[in-house]
């Protein structure tokens, strides 16, 4: 049995920076306390993956030829 495929519209670069907006505009509305730190930290998390993507993709990291 198949999988249906996803098709995003968005790169995955895009769809980070989006999530992590979101998250940032969500911790603003929350009162301080321990939901809003979740909130924020998996906002620092999402940082970091764009950052560990965007290092995996550089062009410094390409196998040899």
């Amino acid at each position: 049995m198949k999988r249906p495929r996803i098709i995003h519209r968005a790169t995955f670069e895009e769809r980070l920076a989006a999530e992590v907006q979101r998250l940032k505009e969500q911790a603003k509305a929350m009162a301080p306390g321990n939901a809003r730190d979740t909130v924020l930290r998996k906002a620092r998390q999402t940082e970091t993956a764009a950052r560990v993507n965007e290092w995996l993709s550089s062009p410094g990291l390409q196998s040899p030829k």
